[in-house]
């Protein structure tokens, strides 16, 4: 079953290499969509794919990379619809 989830990461979360991580894991295990820094410090990334793959990114997203600090995670659950070819990182 496919799956699309918004998700918006608070904490240290920006200058830790937190995009070029997530980027990683999520072309890894072929999912689609992207990750970009919000100009209020928080991390936003939509994940499209197979519904087991996408909640493990999102639990990954909980934790971070060792030098990020998570505080909230919240997630918004979309109709997967398709429309993103590939993962990447916005600049």
């Amino acid at each position: 079953m496919r799956k699309r989830a918004r998700v918006y990461i608070s904490g240290r979360v920006q200058g830790v290499g937190f995009r070029a991580e997530t980027t990683f894991r999520a072309r890894r295990i072929s999912l689609k969509g992207f990750v970009k820094n919000l100009k209020d410090g928080r991390v936003e990334a939509v994940f499209e794919g197979d519904e087991e793959e996408v909640d493990k990114i999102v639990n990954w997203c909980r934790k971070g990379t060792i030098f990020s600090k998570v505080n909230k995670v919240d997630i918004i659950e979309e109709e997967a619809k398709g429309d993103y070819e590939e993962f990447k990182t916005v600049y």
